[in-house]
């Protein structure tokens, strides 16, 4: 067991300054990491004028490419290699953390340039896609100098099976479960309230599933109303709804952490859509520690968070019908929301980072068994030799 303060390089592969999933993730795990004694330093695609946490490094401004169904702000070239190598040289890491190396990013590029202890974490999960078989002879020399592998959820890992033909420990996302179950109940957004958080313009997450299923739900609970909160345009989304029923729809912005407590302690019920793309779902933990009783669409990432419907209802995916069918019996059956709200909530601790963050670093751990520091390659690889490019 390692008891001496590790020095720790995170690749964050996403740029710093556009909320996300990683980030989050990435950012959480850094200041659990530091809290417990260890140094950390975070390498990420960030603009120079942005405010930065003192462990975050900028390694330059990203560049927007689409991937998994969304538009990614990633850094990829010869100018960032040149910065994620001066970074490990200058590092001094006893490990580093490499989060998303399979695409195009800085991970990946620090995998290329790095030897020693290195843990790779995957989060996306998605189809079986032929461009990335297709790279697949140039990435799995890479990932396998990995010392350790992560997938967030059961989803990432098959994606890294069938991608990269290799396998990972599953450890979930992370939240800070207390954060949301002191949430204050707000009496404006209590009553048959249904709530829905996120980008609601980006297809994927599931919104015209839930206002298709609208005029179908208003039928049998006549007071329903629907709470939307997160960027977006909302005059463009309620052009497309049926002019009796916009005024059941509250649009709420952009909200803080703190009023993201609130808004779960007081709606009736979390609907989550989400079509696909999904690795893992973090909402959905939030949700469930903030005493929300969680509806969300079957897909397998949701799925496995909710336990296949155990702490969760699960609707069949894109079927609004469905969706407004589960929505109404659950209004209806005040005691049937309870015992799902009390199911999730216990739950819920099981993604609390005092047991995620301990599951990392047992792996950190595991990779550093060897002893090995980590180095820049003494086969001195740059990406375009890889790539067969000089």
């Amino acid at each position: 067991m390692i008891k001496r303060p590790l020095r720790i390089g995170i690749v964050c592969p996403y740029s710093w300054d556009v909320p996300g999933g990683v980030q989050n993730h990435i950012r959480d795990l850094a200041e659990f990491l530091i809290a417990n004694g260890h140094h950390v330093e975070v390498l990420a695609p960030a603009s120079e004028t942005d405010e930065l946490p003192e462990y975050v490094v900028s390694a330059g401004r990203a560049v927007s490419i689409p991937y998994n169904g969304a538009v990614a702000r990633v850094l990829f070239g010869v100018v960032a290699n040149s910065r994620v190598r001066n970074w490990i040289n200058e590092g001094d890491f006893d490990l580093l953390h490499l989060h998303e190396p399979a695409i195009p990013s800085l991970s990946l590029l620090a995998c290329w340039a790095a030897e020693g202890a290195m843990v790779g974490t995957f989060h996306a999960a998605s189809k079986y896609q032929k461009a990335i078989v297709a790279v697949g002879p140039i990435l799995e020399p890479v990932i396998e100098k990995l010392s350790a592998r992560i997938a967030v959820s059961e989803a990432a890992r098959l994606t890294l099976t069938a991608h990269l033909e290799t396998d990972a420990i599953v450890i979930p996302n992370g939240i800070y479960a207390d954060n949301y179950r002191d949430g204050t109940p707000h009496l404006q957004w209590q009553g048959n309230t249904i709530g829905f958080l996120g980008r609601f313009e980006e297809d994927r997450k599931g919104l015209p599933v839930l206002l298709n299923a609208l005029p179908i739900i208003s039928r049998f609970i006549p007071d329903i109303r629907v709470l939307i909160a997160g960027p977006g345009d909302s005059e463009e989304v309620l052009a497309k709804v049926n002019p009796e029923l916009r005024n059941r729809i509250e649009f709420l912005g952009k909200i803080s952490e703190t009023q993201k407590a609130d808004f779960l302690a007081s709606i009736s019920l979390y609907i989550a859509p989400n079509t696909g793309g999904e690795s893992f779902g973090i909402i959905l933990a939030e949700a469930m520690a903030g005493g929300a009783a969680v509806v969300a669409s079957d897909i397998p990432a949701f799925a496995d968070v909710l336990g296949n419907g155990k702490y969760g209802a699960l609707f069949e995916s894109e079927n609004s019908e469905d969706l407004a069918k589960i929505i109404i019996d659950l209004l209806r059956d005040e005691s049937k929301r309870n015992t799902l709200s009390v199911a999730g909530a216990s739950h819920a601790q099981r993604f609390d980072w005092s047991q995620v963050g301990e599951e990392i670093f047992e792996v950190y751990e595991l990779a550093m068994v060897k002893g090995q520091k980590v180095t820049l390659s003494s086969e001195n690889r740059s990406w375009t030799r890889l790539l067969g490019r000089d």
